[in-house]
């Protein structure tokens, strides 16, 4: 596979049992994440890069990794998949999972042939992202449990609506950019 992986997470436990998972996936590449310097330089060598966040007893211990992606200038690291792997999902886990913008949420069992059929989803096909102030990732208005708040900008109601496919010989594709205001009262 055409694609590198960082794993995200302590480097004992749910980390280390994470990057043997990963090692057997295919990738061209994996590797605990360390800088976002490093994965920006990997990107250009790499058409996709996976983030595959480690089960953590603090969800908020990954905020500043999936906010630095999500958040950052080059394309190719905006758009790369994350994907938290849930030891015990609990509701608030998937909630705050999803409004951090992760594209997936993984529960045990983590067999081969699941995570890849999971990970086959974040390649080769349309997906699409939404943009507000303090919100990017996949568009999951209207989904139950996603903080409305966080995902639409109260004062302004602006919005930007972003269709993309990844190809893991191109990279990422942006496929269609929509800006929306709101409507004049």
């Amino acid at each position: 596979m055409r694609a590198y992986a960082y794993v995200v997470g302590p480097e004992n436990g749910p980390g280390t049992a994470l990057l043997d998972l990963a090692r057997g996936l295919g990738f061209a590449g994996v590797s605990p994440f360390s800088t976002m310097a490093q994965a920006e330089q990997q990107t250009r060598a790499t058409p996709v890069c996976f983030f595959l966040f480690a089960a953590t007893e603090n969800l908020e211990s990954l905020r500043s990794v999936a906010e630095a992606v999500r958040f950052s200038s080059a394309r190719r690291l905006r758009f790369s998949p994350l994907i938290y792997f849930a030891e015990s999902p609990s509701v608030e886990a998937i909630t705050g999972c999803l409004n951090m913008g992760f594209d997936d949420i993984i529960t045990m069992p983590f067999t081969r042939k699941r995570v890849l059929e999971r990970m086959a989803r974040q390649v080769g096909q349309n997906l699409v992202y939404h943009e507000t102030p303090n919100y990017f990732g996949p568009d999951r208005r209207g989904r139950t449990g996603v903080d409305q708040r966080r995902n639409d900008s109260p004062s302004t109601g602006q919005f930007r609506r972003l269709e993309i496919v990844r190809s893991l010989t191109n990279g990422i594709n942006v496929l269609r950019d929509d800006h929306f205001a709101p409507e004049a009262v």
